[in-house]
C-alpha cells in the first residue's frame, strides 16, 4: 500500500489490452499474434500476465538473450520439429490451447517472423504471441513477411484511463467510460489535478509503477531519463552508422519542434540548410520503432482523410508525454501551479497528451488541418467510425478558437470537438470535452454520431 497526495492506495497495474488478447484467444479465426510497440511500453509484462491469467502454462522465449535458439528456424519451417525442439529445451509438453507460446524479440532471430506463416497454415491450434521493440523496422526489412497470416495488436504507453486504474480510481474510470458527466462534475477539480500529474509522469509502465511505489518525483525523473538513455543506446545498436547522427538530431529536436507556435516539423530546426531527403530515413526509423507519432497535414477534410494528406507537411510527437517533459527538463513544480502544465511550451504538453489518447483510441487517421496560406489551423482532424472530426486543444480554460470556428463554418462537419480544462458540455454539434475525458469521450461521440447518421440514411 502507498500514498497518493495523502491518500492510501494499493499498487495495481492493469492494461486494457488484456481484454483484446482474451478476444484473440477466443476467436474462431485466430492467427499468430504480433504485438508492436516502442521499447518500455510493457509488451513483455502484458504477454506474461496474459499467459498467467488465461492459460494453464506458458512457454517464454526471448530470442535476443537466448542465443541457443539462433538456428531454430534455419533448417526449415517444420512446425512439429520447432515445437518438439522447444519442448525438449524447456523440459515440458506444449499442449495446444492450454499452453501460450511467447516469442519475444522475434526480430532478433533469422526466420522468426516467417515461421508465423507456417504456424498459421499448418498448426493453427497453437496459441502464439510474438513481440519485439523494433518489429516495425524488421517488418520492412523482412523479405517474406507473413502478410495475411498474422493478427496485430499495437501497444502504447498507459492511457490516462489506465493511469486511473493504477492509482485505484476504478470507480472514476468506470464513470468516465460510461460517460456519466453529471455524476463526475463534483470530481472535476480532482480529475484535472490527476491529468496534471499524468502529463509529467506519463504512461510508461515502469515510470507509473515507480510513482505509485514511491510518490517521489525525483525517482520518477530518474526512471524517465533511464528510458531516454536506453533509446539513445538503441540508435547506436540498431541503426547504420551513417544514419545515427540524423536519427539523434530528429529525436533531440522534438521538444523544440513542439514548443513553436506552429508545431509543423521544420527541418531548419535540425541545422541550417537541412533538407527533407537527408532526414526521411531517420524519421521513418523513429516512426517504425514506435518512438515517434506523426500527424499529417490535411488540406481538405473529406473521407477518406488519407487521400487528402500532404506528405510534405506533418507534426511529430514523442511516444509519451512524461518523456517529453523529461526531455525538456520541465520542473515537477508545475503540477502544483494551477494549469501551468497545460500552457507550458505554448500548450505542447497538452497537445502531446491528446495525440497519445487519440493514438490509443485507434483512430483510422490522425492529422491536422491548415488552409493553403497556413493562416488558419485546427490542431487535429481525425477519422473514426466513418466520421471526420476536427479537434481543437485549448490550454487552460480559454475556449476562443477563431480557426476552429472558421473550419466549422466552411466545412460544416457532422461532429466537432474542443478539448480543454473545463467540464464537459455540448453546444449544438460541438462537444466540449475535459482533457481527462478525451479518450473515452471521442469514442462515444464518434460512435453515437455515426449511428445517428446511418439511421437517417
Amino acid at each position: 500500500m502507498h500514498y497518493l497526495c495523502g491518500e492510501l492506495i494499493p499498487i495495481t497495474m492493469e492494461r486494457l489490452a488484456l481484454q483484446q488478447l482474451l478476444d484473440w484467444k477466443k476467436s474462431t479465426d485466430r492467427k499468430p499474434l504480433i504485438i508492436k510497440g516502442a521499447r518500455q511500453t510493457g509488451k513483455t509484462w502484458l504477454m506474461r500476465e496474459f499467459g498467467k491469467r488465461y492459460f494453464a502454462d506458458t512457454v517464454y522465449i526471448n530470442f535476443e538473450y537466448e542465443r541457443r535458439f539462433n538456428d531454430l528456424f534455419k533448417e526449415d519451417y517444420d512446425t512439429q520439429r520447432i515445437i518438439t525442439t522447444i519442448e525438449l529445451s524447456h523440459g515440458k509438453k506444449i499442449v495446444p490451447e492450454d499452453t501460450l507460446i511467447i516469442f519475444d524479440e522475434i526480430q532478433a532471430v533469422d526466420g522468426g517472423l516467417t515461421s508465423l506463416k507456417y504456424f498459421c497454415e499448418n498448426a493453427p491450434q497453437y496459441a502464439i504471441i510474438a513481440a519485439g521493440s523494433l518489429l516495425g523496422i524488421a517488418m520492412h526489412r523482412q523479405q517474406s513477411f507473413p502478410v495475411g497470416k498474422v493478427n496485430f495488436l499495437d501497444l502504447h504507453p498507459m492511457t490516462f484511463g489506465e493511469f486511473l486504474l493504477a492509482i485505484d480510481k476504478s470507480l472514476i474510470y468506470n464513470a468516465l467510460k460510461e460517460h456519466q458527466w453529471d455524476a463526475l462534475k463534483p470530481f472535476h477539480g480532482e480529475l484535472v489535478r490527476l491529468v496534471r500529474y499524468y502529463m509529467v509522469i506519463g504512461g510508461m509502465p515502469e515510470v507509473v509503477k515507480k510513482w505509485v511505489e514511491t510518490q517521489d518525483f525525483f525517482e520518477v525523473r530518474q526512471k524517465q531519463m533511464d528510458i531516454l538513455n536506453s533509446y539513445h543506446a538503441d540508435f547506436y545498436k540498431h541503426i547504420p552508422d551513417s544514419q545515427v547522427p540524423r536519427v539523434a538530431m530528429v529525436w533531440d529536436s522534438l521538444p523544440a519542434q513542439l514548443a513553436k507556435e506552429n508545431k509543423k516539423f521544420i527541418y531548419g530546426v535540425l541545422r541550417e540548410g537541412a533538407r527533407a531527403k537527408d532526414y526521411e530515413i531517420a524519421i521513418l526509423w523513429l516512426i517504425d520503432s514506435g518512438l515517434v507519432l506523426r500527424a499529417q497535414r490535411v488540406g481538405t477534410p473529406k473521407m477518406p482523410l488519407k487521400a487528402y494528406q500532404d506528405a510534405s507537411a506533418f507534426k511529430l510527437y514523442m511516444v509519451d508525454t512524461g518523456l517529453l517533459c523529461a526531455a525538456t527538463g520541465l520542473d515537477f513544480s508545475v503540477v502544483a501551479d494551477g494549469d501551468k502544465v497545460f500552457t507550458e511550451f505554448k500548450g505542447s504538453i497538452a497537445e502531446q497528451f491528446v495525440m497519445q489518447e487519440l493514438t490509443a483510441a485507434k483512430c483510422d487517421f490522425i492529422g491536422y488541418w491548415t488552409n493553403e496560406r497556413s493562416t488558419s489551423e485546427v490542431d487535429f482532424v481525425i477519422q473514426k467510425n466513418g466520421v471526420v472530426i476536427p479537434i481543437e486543444v485549448k490550454a487552460g480554460e480559454n475556449l476562443q478558437a477563431k480557426s476552429f470556428a472558421y473550419f466549422c463554418q466552411k466545412y460544416q462537419p457532422q461532429l466537432a470537438c474542443k478539448v480543454s480544462a473545463l467540464p464537459y458540455n455540448k453546444t449544438g454539434e460541438i462537444y466540449n470535452y475535459p482533457l481527462y475525458g478525451v479518450g473515452v469521450g471521442l469514442e462515444f461521440a464518434s460512435v453515437s454520431n455515426s449511428r445517428n447518421i446511418s439511421s437517417l440514411s
